[in-house]
């Protein structure tokens, strides 16, 4: 059993309906995920309280805390992109074995300390 970190992009995917990603990385997995996310979707698809999913979310994923040592190490990197340190860091963290992305510069790293970034298996 992984656990497994879920960056935005591939969380509002998940939620829009955007890529058809496959539902089997939740099988057998612990799946983590920052607030930063949830912050950004209820903001860019403007949703509205009380939402619904939010209480089905629970039931899937665990929320990393955002502390302030993941801000401050996300000030010095590894990227030049201060929400994608985030997210790094909280994988980290989390104690994370894999990092689900669909962000090509994130994708080029590879691995960031011991954790796997992976693009999520998209379905034809």
């Amino acid at each position: 059993m992984a656990d497994l970190y879920l960056d935005s992009n591939v969380f509002i995917d998940i939620q829009e309906g955007r890529k058809k990603i496959s539902l089997d990385i939740f099988d057998n997995s612990t799946v983590y995920l920052a607030p930063l996310s949830l912050h950004m979707y209820f903001y860019i698809y403007k949703k509205k309280m009380p939402y619904d999913l939010f209480k089905e979310l629970q039931e899937l994923v665990i929320l990393v805390d955002f502390t302030s040592e993941i801000a401050f190490k996300s000030l010095e990197g590894p990227t030049k992109d201060f929400e994608d340190n985030v997210q790094l860091h909280s994988a980290i963290d989390a104690g994370c074995d894999i990092f689900y992305t669909r962000d090509g510069g994130l994708l080029k790293m590879g691995y960031f300390d011991n954790l796997e970034i992976k693009n999520p298996t998209v379905l034809s």
